[in-house]
């Protein structure tokens, strides 16, 4: 009775959390430049994560973890499947609030060796009417050793990935010049992280996405297998590829002992239906409801490829429960998000976590591992 309670108690505090931030917050923060309100943000969470008392605060306007979530991925314990995805912690602020925001784990950056201002102009849009965002930051973030010496310092409780990338800059678009600047970032950030992303996928950089070439990647995966490994390394890769080149970069990571895949990076082709606005920016790649279908069919092509061999982590267009489970079972393990909250509220990510205990539930399943794939297996 006491646990049935609860469980209402969090539903009601999500819907008044919801319904405040859809009527009050989101209508004047969405009359904003967007990347001024991000900076707020990131500067109000790490203020209130350098506070016990604000970490307790939060914890209770937004937490929530069921045992049924628990799982052991890549020999890592996530307590909770949803993460926050790269792209919104880009220089580790936030590692000390995440956690009481109901997040299970969090991946920061993507950084590279070197710092990168960011593109010039505009590079950040909302598109609501697709509820989507448009991202042209190109990689922006403090560089590797800053980055670094900023996660030495904090205090995590829930694992920590590091999504790294090569420097946007005309020199890292050469080959050789590229993997060594990956491998720079690698050996400055590997000991720090629970897991490690290889960003090959950003739609933003100066020379587009060079690793996404079959002898290339092999190349780079070369390169860092000599490196010493001492974390889970995944890989994040584009649903703009072909079957045959998404087979093939598949193949050659799961040789060199990747141990998993995120699905997916943003969107680039403008002709998606689900893209609405008619004056969409020319540059940038878009995340959101747009890209929901296009990351769900990934992860279950994915899910088949590997046979068990890797994970497969599902990142794109999750707004709800719903959303959340449809990549579980198409073979997700776990989940990333972004969008989702802004436009919903940071409060979703308790309400997805509970949601998805409440489908469990329904299916007759007593943990989220025995949801994993399940129609990808069919």
């Amino acid at each position: 009775m006491a646990t049935k309670a609860k469980e209402i108690l969090i539903s009601g505090r999500n819907v008044i959390l919801k319904t405040g931030y859809k009527a009050i917050f989101k209508p004047l923060a969405f009359q904003t430049n967007p990347e001024w309100i991000h900076d707020r943000m990131i500067t109000t969470g790490a203020f209130l994560g350098a506070h016990a008392p604000f970490r307790a605060i939060t914890r209770a306007a937004f937490g929530y973890m069921h045992p049924m979530l628990a799982q052991n991925v890549a020999g890592v314990h996530f307590a909770a499947p949803v993460g926050l995805a790269a792209g919104f912690d880009k220089d580790a602020h936030l590692i000390q609030i995440l956690p009481s925001c109901g997040f299970g784990h969090a991946e920061v950056g993507s950084v590279t060796a070197k710092p990168y201002e960011g593109n010039e102009g505009q590079r950040l849009w909302r598109l609501p009417k697709s509820e989507s965002l448009m991202v042209y930051y190109g990689l922006k973030n403090e560089g590797a050793p800053a980055v670094a010496q900023r996660i030495k310092k904090a205090k995590r409780t829930i694992p920590i990935g590091i999504s790294i990338a090569k420097t946007n800059c005309k020199e890292t678009a050469n080959t050789q010049k590229g993997v060594e600047d990956y491998v720079e970032g690698y050996k400055s950030l590997y000991k720090l992280a629970d897991y490690i992303t290889i960003n090959i996928s950003c739609p933003n950089a100066f020379g587009g996405e060079p690793f996404t070439d079959a002898k290339k990647l092999d190349a780079l995966l070369g390169a860092l297998s000599k490196e010493q490994k001492t974390c889970p390394i995944f890989l994040k890769i584009a649903h703009h590829m072909s079957d045959a080149q998404r087979t093939e970069l598949i193949d050659i990571a799961l040789g060199y002992g990747v141990d998993g895949f995120i699905c997916a990076n943003l969107g680039k082709k403008r002709d998606n239906p689900l893209l609405k606005e008619t004056d969409v920016p020319e540059v940038g790649g878009y995340s959101g409801k747009p890209v929901r279908a296009l990351s769900t069919k990934l992860i279950a092509d994915v899910y088949k490829q590997v046979q068990g061999k890797a994970v497969v982590i599902g990142c794109g267009g999750i707004f709800s429960a719903e959303d959340a489970y449809e990549k579980i079972k198409a073979g997700s393990s776990l989940l990333q998000l972004i969008t989702g909250m802004i436009y919903e509220g940071p409060q979703v990510i308790s309400s997805i976590h509970q949601g998805l205990v409440r489908l469990l539930k329904a299916d007759g399943y007593n943990s989220i591992t025995e949801a994993i794939g399940v129609n990808s297996r069919q």
